[in-house]
């Protein structure tokens, strides 16, 4: 259905959706670390900043539900590249944004676009490569997230102390520039998907996702993965600093240890999940898992060295589980249904 990718081609997709995903992720996790920032620059309360966060995912949410009634019927490269640069603008009203009122909206939007834009690019990435290196290439395109945890995010705060909280924001729309300029160039163009046929209605796509009980199951393990991870991964901190003695200072080093390892492991598990089996190793990983949740969340007071080692593990093989899970999902949607089925899953995920 769409035409095959030299080598080389390939991984300049992958790099360019990875450099996507890194504006995405930086932009998601640059809130809570400039929390303090806000709070007092803005004169809100921390209610008022709980707002903030939320109001993106739930933006998200809706706009990955509402994507869904059309997003196939437009070439992929062109709509990621678009939400991508609606992605940016909201992203500089950020920045500019002069009250409260006019930040909330402007992440309201951020998040609308960013929903779709990170549907998209698992999209892309089941439709342009193979099953058979699927997995390979979700573990170097889920990279950006260790990338933007280890010199994403401490760059952005080191820019937010030293000029305002407002420039993080515009480093993130001028990474956005740049990598519109790099995907124009590099991106395929894929209409493989698109339809001739004439659609009942707008959610003719959705229902068609809905009514195959393997798009439902494969809707049900992703909003699993992700509310598992999600139930423990942001009390990290706060558990570290009231139960297990980790003083606020030395919270950078749970990031910095985590993010570090996982860059080098996303890549190695999506190998071997292409080698092996995707659900033979997400298993596995799954499983083993289960060990450092179990210690992370149950730890009292601990030298930190030792929560070092507990937390990196807990993230490596944490995260680690998406890697394979994402391809078994993504491989779960009809390809002509692909864009569609994504959406509803972005929705799913943020709701979980």
């Amino acid at each position: 259905m769409y035409p095959a990718l030299t080598p080389q081609r390939e991984r300049y997709l992958l790099l360019t959706l990875a450099g996507i995903q890194f504006s995405h992720v930086i932009d998601f996790m640059i809130m809570m670390p400039l929390g303090p920032i806000l709070i007092a620059e803005l004169g809100i309360t921390t209610h008022e900043f709980g707002l903030l966060v939320a109001s993106y995912s739930f933006s998200a949410a809706f706009s990955g539900l509402l994507a869904a009634t059309f997003i196939d019927r437009f070439e992929r490269k062109r709509m990621l590249l678009g939400m991508f640069a609606l992605f940016g603008v909201a992203t500089l009203a950020c920045a500019l944004a002069p009250s409260y009122a006019t930040l909330l909206i402007a992440r309201g939007f951020a998040g609308a676009f960013g929903g779709v834009m990170g549907a998209m690019t698992h999209t892309i990435i089941g439709d342009a490569i193979p099953f058979e290196r699927r997995a390979r290439a979700g573990g170097m395109v889920s990279a950006a997230f260790s990338v933007a945890t280890v010199a994403g995010v401490p760059v952005s705060l080191w820019l937010a102390n030293h000029y305002q909280w407002r420039a993080p924001f515009v480093f993130i729309a001028a990474l956005v520039v740049l990598f519109i300029v790099v995907g124009l160039r590099v991106l395929p163009e894929l209409r493989g998907h698109i339809s001739t046929e004439k659609q009942a209605h707008p959610f003719a796509p959705m229902f068609a996702v809905l009514r195959d009980a393997n798009h439902l199951h494969a809707l049900l393990f992703s909003s699993l993965v992700i509310f598992s991870g999600f139930t423990v991964i942001p009390y990290i901190t706060v558990y570290a600093v009231h139960n297990v003695g980790i003083s606020q200072h030395d919270l950078p080093y749970i990031y910095l240890c985590g993010g570090s390892a996982t860059l080098i492991t996303a890549r190695l598990i999506g190998r071997w999940a292409d080698l092996h089996g995707k659900m033979k190793i997400y298993r596995m990983v799954a499983f083993a898992a289960l060990l450092p949740l179990l210690m992370v969340t149950h730890s009292g007071a601990t030298p930190l060295w030792l929560w070092l080692i507990l937390t990196t593990v807990f993230f490596v093989l944490v995260s680690g589980r998406m890697i394979p899970a994402m391809a078994i999902i993504t491989s779960a949607a009809q390809p002509k249904l692909r864009g569609t089925f994504m959406s509803l899953n972005a929705t799913t995920q943020s709701l979980a």
